[in-house]
């Protein structure tokens, strides 16, 4: 149940029925609504003073094309609307969704009753006072629908509808209003001369559509000011825009009591012609803003997804690297064990330090796991006083027969003073393991000199312990040589390029620093520098 509550409360974070306005958005909103109510002012002025204003303009097709407008804008509105509350499934959003669909209905019936559209007088067996009577209809649908909304609005979450039933609330209340539509345009049509006279003839309207219009007008002025005391979204604010350009528009009628095809009857459609865009403009926006950030959503998420994918590759890539040498040494110590038992008589002292072998590199496959874990790990890792000499004469200790095989004179020379530093044995001994078998590596391909390994510590203003790792090999380009320590870059033919960078990400986090030199001529040399042992530190190990 919390889960839905929470995808719900999530979803109307994007709605515009629930997103409270900016500061720039009211003062626009303020701008546009000063701009309708000005040009309201001039038309008035111009009607009453101008005797241009009352003549007779016929524009063939301009009614047509316009209410075809009007049902284009007012539909898509409708939609995106019924779309909006099936997101937050408010009723006040329903009922105002069913508002705009009306209008949008309503402009048919209107075009084709209107006298000369389709017909000298009418389509539908319409009469004089039809399309009157229509446009009077289709202009007290919306008001009556804002009111509804804002009432319902302030009722909050009690009126909302459940997810499963969306769908045929939708389609119960399309059913409805074009019901309604219908009803009211067999009602106007069929029924003409039972109503009241609004047109003394198909131009000129009658004194009494005065009456009908003011009480329209006096509808949309206690619309607005019920949004404007309940007011909370920027649907809202512009819900207000609308209704005050239907305002100006039903006003300019009461005041000029225009004829059709005048100047007055020109402006009353521009007016209507802003009720019709600009709740469709800001859904337009706020759709296009939405579609926007799912599209920046959705490439944040495949980089994440190719980042995660990238970081399990070099995991698995960093483990098969690792493990590759002692899982080497144990296939090869097995075969050895074998090939001494078979002897006549057998070897059993071969064969025992052979088996010894495979046991070392079996711990060995171990402490490199752990190690990993513990790399990674977000928990603090396990540490511990380590003495770097005995790391390096283990290591060398387990590469004997790789040097030996290959013909390597190692030279060690180690500081008499054991330096201690604290920090994770197996990956310290990690690093010095990677570091020897690059360099028997590099030395693999050496025919023109003596093969020889370098290793020694030295003491650095009593402060740190530096490990030097040289060989004889062909050395690094100075252009490569920058790039060495990052994952996936391998001067070698066939590797993998993260020995290297596991080990500057290891010494990095034992607060110390790791750095290769070469000339490209004489062999690289690896060094790194560890931090030695605080006094603190001993005593906190010690306790």
């Amino acid at each position: 149940m919390s889960t839905h509550t929470g995808e719900a409360s999530d979803e109307r974070k994007f709605v515009l029925a629930t997103e409270a306005p900016t500061s720039a958005q009211r003062r626009l909103a303020l701008a546009v609504v000063a701009a309708i109510f000005a040009t309201f002012g001039v038309a008035v002025t111009i009607g009453l003073t101008a005797p241009f204003a009352r003549t007779q303009v016929h524009f063939h097709g301009f009614v047509p094309a316009l209410t075809a407008i009007f049902f284009v804008n007012d539909l898509i509105t409708a939609t995106l609307l019924f779309g909006q509350f099936s997101i937050i499934r408010s009723r006040a959003l329903l009922v105002l969704a069913d508002g705009y669909f009306f209008t949008a209905l309503m402009a048919i019936p209107f075009a084709l009753t209107f006298p000369g559209a389709f017909s000298p007088t009418g389509l539908l067996g319409a009469g004089v006072q039809s399309s009157a009577w229509i446009y009077n209809f289709w202009h007290y649908g919306f008001p009556l629908a804002t009111i509804g909304y804002a009432i319902l609005s302030d009722t909050g979450r009690a009126n909302s509808v459940s997810r499963s039933s969306t769908r045929s609330v939708i389609g119960w209340n399309i059913a409805i209003v074009i019901s309604l539509v219908c009803g009211i345009t067999w009602f106007s049509t069929a029924g003409n001369e039972f109503l009241p006279s609004l047109m003394l003839d198909s131009i000129n309207p009658n004194p009494v559509a005065r009456i009908v219009t003011s009480l329209n007008t006096l509808i949309c002025v206690f619309a607005l000011a019920l949004l404007y005391s309940r007011r909370r979204s920027v649907l809202d604010l512009w819900i207000m825009v609308v209704l005050c350009a239907w305002i100006a528009e039903l006003a300019l009628l009461d005041v000029l009591l225009f004829s059709r095809f005048t100047f007055g009857f020109y402006v009353g459609r521009g007016f209507s012609l802003i009720t019709s865009v600009a709740v469709l403009i800001l859904l337009l926006q706020q759709t296009i803003i939405l579609d926007a950030r799912l599209a920046r959503s959705n490439l944040l998420l495949e980089r994440e997804r190719d980042n995660k994918l990238m970081n399990m590759q070099a995991a698995v890539a960093a483990i098969a690297h690792e493990v590759k040498q002692p899982l080497t040494r144990i296939t090869t110590g097995g075969n050895a064990a074998q090939r001494f038992l078979r002897m006549i008589p057998p070897e059993h002292g071969k064969a025992q330090a052979a088996l010894d072998g495979i046991v070392g590199a079996g711990h060995r496959t171990s402490e490199i796991i752990d190690g990993f874990r513990t790399l990674f790990a977000k928990s603090d890792q396990r540490q511990q006083l380590v003495d770097v000499n005995e790391i390096i004469r283990r290591t060398l200790e387990s590469m004997s027969s790789e040097l030996a095989d290959q013909h390597v004179d190692s030279r060690v020379e180690l500081i008499s003073k054991r330096p201690h530093v604290y920090g994770n044995r197996s990956q310290l001994q990690e690093v010095v393991s990677n570091l020897l078998v690059n360099a028997l590596e590099a030395m693999a391909t050496t025919s023109d000199r003596s093969r020889v390994l370098r290793v020694r510590t030295e003491l650095r203003d009593h402060k740190t312990v530096a490990v030097l790792v040289q060989d004889s090999g062909p050395g690094i380009d100075k252009d490569r040589l920058d790039g060495i320590f990052t994952a996936f870059v391998s001067t070698k033919p066939h590797g993998m390029g993260l020995g290297l960078a596991i080990c500057r990400m290891i010494i990095d986090y034992h607060g110390g620093k790791l750095i290769a030199l070469s000339d490209a001529k004489d062999g690289a040399s690896f060094e790194f520098v560890l931090p030695i042992a605080s006094i603190d530190q001993d005593s906190a190990r010690a306790s």
